[in-house]
């Protein structure tokens, strides 16, 4: 039942992915004559809504590059809007306000992308502001009528006004960037008295309180439980919470297990909603643990997973009261009390097609081809996957069909295709996997192969965290015939739920996952070459585990006869 779960969280994560990225895509425009206003034009238009907002524009020295050509999104807010918030800034008139706050104002309502109201889903927006900061969409309510609410503190009035630099969403009021850290938002309030006491007591509430500028921050996460949560399983103050957990009586101490219960509860880099369903667990602060995320419909939990047929219920994040940005990263509210848990390994089927790149192109994910070039050798277009530059092999091509005989039978209709091969064609091609947890495992390539002559095959080495797999990969290498006991007895299995020995999944060999994370998986082609090498998905399998099922049908349902 465990590899159900992970199955299922790994593959559900793209089809989410579609309507959460739906409408996000960078747009070309032509540097030529155009009747369309840009972004300036058409607020000057409208002087009796937008007057106020186009003279901070003047003053912060914004109004020069909105009124170029370019790629952006503007929350326009309203002159009401405005004058509400200079009032609350103490700002008498614009030219009275601080010129550095009002500059971060206008970062804090700008995108460098076109993002439409198709991405306005229940959650982050798929890119930061120019401020560094992410807003958050959802719907509310305001005069009886739904409309769409950003960042809890503007409705959208007016959606989606094409001008010739991007796109305006005229908005109620001004939004409030985070000024505070996630510390010194919590503290203040009494339903999280027991946890903050439980941080300050273990060291790490400097850590949640500590704000770093620039734009390589180290964002954290933070998944903070209520007093009612840890009332629910029988503790009723910081005292009773030391006294279950603090076996050393020194909370401070790293291998305390209080210690351990608040590191449990912090996660490295900036995880929206959005982020955290997108795969089936996440590393936390406490070393090589990771907390399991489950979606049953709109409820997102943490660790609720069934191991050794045994049903282990999760705590819940509240969607409601999550996306809280600060200063420092984002903080969830839990229901329910959580502590680490122990993994044992878990099955990983991962996607290998259904990387952050492709899915900002909803005009390509599950819709049509995508070619990545790679311009040069420090060239870096997809950020998990990478491959050595050469001049016949610098694009890695995103392959999308329902009828065509390469992605037909495929996981979800689409594979990666690199060419390989000395000398001209790339020489490796390297993941970036998702979390594994750490174990024995057996690694299954799966792929669509096309035959080649043999003296072109591509031979490949397989790397996983620099070791060397036991067996090389051919792309070009069909299934052979037999039951499936005989074929996983040399190595194969079929892994699609549609029978088509085009489709062959390879046992490259068995590995030891010292650390659960990510990890780094990398093809070495040794001799030959191959254009289309046509990756569909990758198999960490625990080596007791049935390896065989389930099986994968294109829609992305999982088989398990």
């Amino acid at each position: 039942m465990k590899r159900n779960l992970f199955a299922f969280i790994v593959l559900a994560f793209a089809g989410f992915s579609i309507v959460y990225m739906q409408g996000c895509k960078k747009e070309e425009y032509t540097i030529a004559t155009t009747n369309d206003v840009n972004i300036v034009g058409y607020l000057d238009k409208q002087p009796d809504s937008f007057s106020l907002f186009r003279q901070i524009l003047d003053r912060t020295g914004t109004a020069s590059f909105l009124n170029a050509y370019g790629s952006y999104t503007c929350f326009a807010p309203t002159n009401s809007g405005v004058r509400k918030y200079l009032s609350d800034i103490g700002a008498a008139t614009v030219d009275a306000a601080n010129i550095d706050t009002l500059k971060d104002m206008v970062r804090f309502h700008l995108l460098e992308d076109t993002i439409s109201t198709g991405s306005f889903t229940d959650g982050k927006m798929p890119v930061p502001t120019m401020l560094g900061q992410y807003l958050i969409t959802g719907v509310g309510t305001k005069n009886n009528q739904s409309s769409y609410f950003i960042n809890r503190q503007a409705f959208v009035t007016r959606s989606n006004v094409r001008v010739g630099n991007g796109l305006i969403h005229e908005i109620d009021n001004v939004l409030r960037a985070a000024k505070n850290s996630i510390a010194s938002q919590i503290e203040g309030r009494p339903e999280f008295s027991i946890f903050v006491q439980a941080l300050k007591e273990t060291g790490y509430y400097n850590l949640v309180n500590t704000v770093q500028t620039g734009t390589n921050r180290d964002w954290i996460t933070l998944l903070v439980e209520t007093n009612q949560s840890l009332a629910d399983s029988g503790i009723l103050s910081y005292a009773a919470l030391k006294a279950r957990y603090s076996q050393t009586g020194n909370p401070a101490d790293t291998k305390d297990s209080l210690n351990m219960y608040v590191q449990y509860h912090i996660l490295p880099g900036l995880k929206y909603l959005a982020d955290v369903i997108l795969t089936n667990s996440h590393l936390t602060l406490l070393p090589q643990e990771v907390v399991s995320i489950k979606q049953d419909e709109q409820r997102i939990l943490i660790n609720d997973d069934i191991f050794n047929g045994v049903y282990e219920k999760g705590s819940e994040l509240e969607r409601p009261f999550g996306d809280n940005s600060a200063s420092n990263g984002v903080w969830h509210r839990v229901t329910g009390h959580f502590v680490a848990k122990y993994r044992a390994p878990q099955a990983v089927y991962w996607d290998v097609s259904a990387f952050d790149e492709i899915r900002k192109l909803p005009q390509f994910y599950k819709k049509a081809n995508y070619n990545f070039v790679k311009a040069n050798d420090l060239d870096r277009p997809i950020k998990d996957i990478n491959w050595g530059y050469n001049t016949a092999g610098t694009t890695m091509t995103y392959s999308y069909s329902t009828t065509s005989s390469i992605t037909r039978n495929a996981l979800n209709y689409d594979v990666n295709i690199l060419p390989l091969g000395p000398p001209l064609r790339a020489l490796w091609w390297e993941y970036v996997t998702p979390v594994v947890v750490k174990g024995r495992y057996k690694v299954w390539i799966c792929y669509r192969t096309q035959r080649q002559s043999s003296s072109s095959q591509c031979v490949n080495n397989i790397r996983i965290n620099g070791d060397l797999m036991q067996r090389q990969l051919i792309f070009t290498e069909f299934i052979p015939s037999g039951t499936d006991a005989e074929r996983e007895a040399i190595g194969w299995k079929r892994y699609t739920s549609v029978v088509d020995n085009n489709f062959a999944s390879r046992l490259v060999g068995t590995v030891d996952i010292k650390t659960t994370g990510r990890q780094t998986l990398r093809f070495e082609a040794v001799t030959g070459t191959q254009n289309t090498n046509n990756l569909d998905m990758i198999h960490f399998i625990p080596v007791d585990d049935n390896q065989i099922l389930p099986r994968f049908a294109p829609d992305g349902t999982l088989v398990y006869q």
